[in-house]
């Protein structure tokens, strides 16, 4: 009897396995981030989310805040954001960031951070579209107001240049958001 048991449960057990469906597994589809400031930049959060888990952006969260534009970062958008590190904001001269944060200088600190920051946007790939449409430079209109140009120094690479004349490297490109697009640079734009 043990015999015919052992037979009849080895059947009933391939009957079931051919009948029952196998466990569906669902892998979930991981979002492809880029590490920013020692963090991940999810294209799923904003830009306010994201940037404050960069430890190299912690100047330019102060400043954001300071100038009262998290809730306008972390609108709809979308906005393309020219980030500049805290080692950016170190090459200004001594005490300007301490000044800049101070609430009398507020609208000086928008008119800045708002001249980082351009309306759509614009992946590297869109960057270097316009620049060939520029016939080697695009001009962008910021949100302050006035232009930045855009210019390739090399495959692959980006510079921006502000109203005085100084260049921002891109160092890190697309960095996807909910809301826009990041690149970070390694110098503060400045409209004046």
């Amino acid at each position: 009897m043990s015999k015919r048991f052992a037979l009849l449960a080895t059947a009933a057990a391939l009957a079931f396995a051919v009948v029952a469906p196998a466990p569906v597994v669902y892998a979930q589809m991981a979002e492809k981030t880029v590490t920013v400031g020692g963090a991940p930049m999810y294209p799923s959060k904003n830009i306010i989310q994201n940037a404050v888990n960069s430890k190299d952006h912690t100047t330019l969260v102060a400043a954001v805040k300071a100038a009262g534009l998290v809730d306008t970062l972390s609108g709809p958008g979308p906005f393309t954001v020219f980030a500049p590190t805290n080692a950016a904001f170190a090459k200004l001269p001594a005490g300007t960031v301490d000044s800049l944060l101070k609430p009398e200088n507020k609208a000086t600190l928008t008119t800045i951070l708002t001249y980082h920051v351009v309306p759509g946007r614009m992946t590297a790939v869109s960057l270097m579209k316009a620049i060939k449409d520029g016939e080697g430079e695009a001009h962008l209109k910021t949100v302050a107001g006035k232009d930045l140009i855009v210019k390739q120094a090399g495959p692959g690479k980006l510079t921006i240049t502000d109203a005085k004349g100084d260049v921002a490297m891109v160092t890190i490109a697309d960095v996807l958001q909910s809301n826009g697009v990041i690149h970070v640079i390694d110098t503060v734009l400045l409209p004046m």
